[in-house]
């Protein structure tokens, strides 16, 4: 016990996984946090033996993926484990910012835990992109096409950044040699981030369904939530390797296994389907300029969160109101995922403008509006709210 005391690295791990006190109510919904880290140590040892293997130039980079698949012993299945670790990565990622919504548990006291939050989410949208570039099929060539030109559209500065991404006037293999370094790079720097996330936690204190804190009600990490993470643990790697085994491609896209060639378009440029909730929000508007900035207000609210929606109680569960728009929320958020992937006509793009308004209003307008009927009517009767929530709605 002396020895764990002097060594700060080991006390961190004992606090963290033995005696961090948890409320004695919080669900398997917290379990995504640990899950998300577990995807996080997937992500970066598969990176690193694939790294050893990968080619970053564009002549050799796509025969380079293959000879791993073909050629190195059990390459098929680090790249398999990287590619579906990265969808599951941003699955339990997404859960987890959901759940967070839902109990708002991004408020006070925890608004630094959830900046740094928004701040991972951030990085592993830009890790997610630069690795996607790197097979250079057919479809990741022309991704990072599209969505680096989008610089372009910056004023007076915009055509400079571009050149400094590509390297070049053109997409080249001097580009993907950059995102392969910034691929290399950014996981290490999430993991600085998480180590953050995990401090501030520890500092503040975790949430619970009912957003009442007394600290009697809590009980040591260990062995209790200990048993409970591995359960979650095992379910998850089954799901996790009944895609790996049974279903490696079934996230990706057939045109990926296409060498990229510069004079041939696809017929439909869509990215993976993790990315596709915030390209439907660029698709939706038809200036390139206002589409970026609406793209980058979308996270910037997210961000916000916690200083734009202040409430006394800090919980859902008693609001009836909040509580259908939230699940309003979640269908239009996972159809704006759907319509990301769809061509720009009608009534796609119409839907796609629509939803991504109500996303905004949602954060903006909705929830406190809400909050204020659920606390006025919280000792009427139930037809009251229901009532309001049906002029709400029409």
């Amino acid at each position: 016990m002396r020895f764990l005391l002097n060594n700060s690295l080991l006390l961190f791990v004992y606090n963290t996984l033995l005696l961090y006190p948890v409320y004695l109510n919080i669900s398997y919904w917290w379990n995504y946090g640990v899950l998300a880290g577990l995807c996080l140590v997937i992500q970066i040892v598969t990176g690193i033996f694939l790294a050893m293997y990968y080619v970053p130039f564009s002549d050799n980079a796509f025969y380079s993926v293959e000879h791993i698949m073909r050629d190195i012993n059990w390459g098929w299945l680090l790249r398999y484990c990287h590619a579906n670790g990265a969808s599951f990565f941003f699955l339990v990622v997404y859960i987890h910012i959901f759940r967070n919504i839902y109990y708002q548990s991004y408020l006070k006291p925890r608004e630094l835990l959830w900046l740094l939050g928004v701040i991972i989410l951030l990085l592993m949208i830009i890790t997610a992109f630069v690795g996607y570039v790197l097979p250079w099929g057919q479809m990741s060539f022309r991704a990072a096409t599209v969505i680096t030109s989008l610089f372009s559209a910056i004023p007076v500065i915009g055509n400079d950044i571009l050149i400094l991404l590509w390297g070049a006037y053109s997409v080249s293999y001097v580009m993907l040699n950059r995102f392969f370094s910034f691929h290399y790079l950014l996981p290490f720097i999430i993991l600085l981030f998480v180590v953050l996330h995990v401090v501030v936690l520890h500092d503040r204190g975790s949430s619970n369904p009912v957003g009442l804190y007394l600290s009697k009600d809590k009980i040591p990490f260990s062995p209790y939530f200990i048993v409970k993470d591995f359960f979650g643990f095992y379910v998850f790697l089954i799901i996790f390797f009944i895609f790996v085994f049974f279903y490696p491609n079934y996230l990706g896209h057939p045109d990926n296994y296409i060498l990229a060639n510069p004079l041939v378009t696809p017929s439909h440029i869509v990215p993976e389907w993790y990315f596709l909730f915030f390209y439907a929000i660029l698709r939706s508007i038809p200036n390139k300029l206002q589409g970026i900035l609406v793209l980058a207000f979308a996270l910037s609210v997210l961000a916000a969160l916690p200083f734009i929606i202040n409430f006394v109680l800090k919980c859902n569960m008693f609001r009836n109101l909040n509580k259908v728009f939230y699940w309003y929320f979640i269908v239009f958020s996972i159809l704006l995922g759907w319509l990301g992937g769809t061509p720009i006509e009608f009534p796609f793009f119409q839907l796609s403008q629509f939803l991504t308004l109500f996303y905004f209003f949602y954060f903006l307008v909705f929830v406190n509006i809400l909050v204020s009927l659920d606390t006025k009517f919280a000792f009427k009767k139930a037809w009251l709210q229901w009532f309001c929530l049906l002029i709400i709605i029409f």
